[in-house]
């Protein structure tokens, strides 16, 4: 049993490493440097003077508890890019759309506890940074009710909607785009 758990550590050896490399190619951002890390590219499709972006983000993934999730982290990543491309922050516009089982990543800790072993919740200062920022989030109330989480159960400044379809509907008809990752 042994021999076959060593023999795939050291397959996977060569790809921890490779990820590693990838890492030293990102830098911590201009907004938030604590998450979303960019990397210097050289472009075909340079952003042009003037653009303004007003992109929404769907999140279904729950995080691991105690790490960061990797939408949240997108999101951060978004805004960290286009800033360091020089466009302002008053033209980057951002929302977060929240639905299945994310949503207990956007509750208050003691929530979270309950619902993740007594794990803490890696997301929640980056929630709170985005937020911070202007960042709508919006979570599906027919998810949450799924869910059995009310608004008292949400992270200040996370807002219930009535649904994520009806977000995500009222995101676009204010020129909002949906990221697809």
């Amino acid at each position: 049993m042994l021999k076959p758990v060593l023999a795939a550590a050291l397959l996977l050896l060569p790809l921890a490493a490779a990820q590693a490399q990838n890492r030293e190619n990102f830098r911590p951002g201009p907004v938030f440097p604590e998450f979303g890390p960019i990397a210097n590219v050289t472009t075909d499709l340079p952003v042009p003077a003037g653009a303004e972006f007003k992109v929404a983000f769907d999140i279904t993934a729950k995080a691991t508890p105690g790490e960061i999730s990797r939408s949240i982290e997108t999101a951060g990543r978004f805004i960290n890019m286009h800033a360091a491309a020089g466009v302002p922050l008053d033209k980057i516009k951002v929302a977060i759309v929240v639905h299945g089982p994310a949503g207990v990543d956007f509750t208050k800790p003691e929530v979270f506890a309950k619902r993740s072993d007594g794990k803490a919740n890696g997301s929640m200062t980056a929630i709170a940074a985005l937020l911070a920022k202007g960042v709508q989030i919006h979570m599906c109330g027919q998810s949450a009710t799924g869910q059995g989480l009310t608004s008292a159960d949400l992270l200040p400044g996370v807002k219930m909607s009535l649904s994520a379809m009806t977000s995500h509907a009222l995101f676009q008809q204010q020129g909002y785009t949906l990221n697809p990752f």
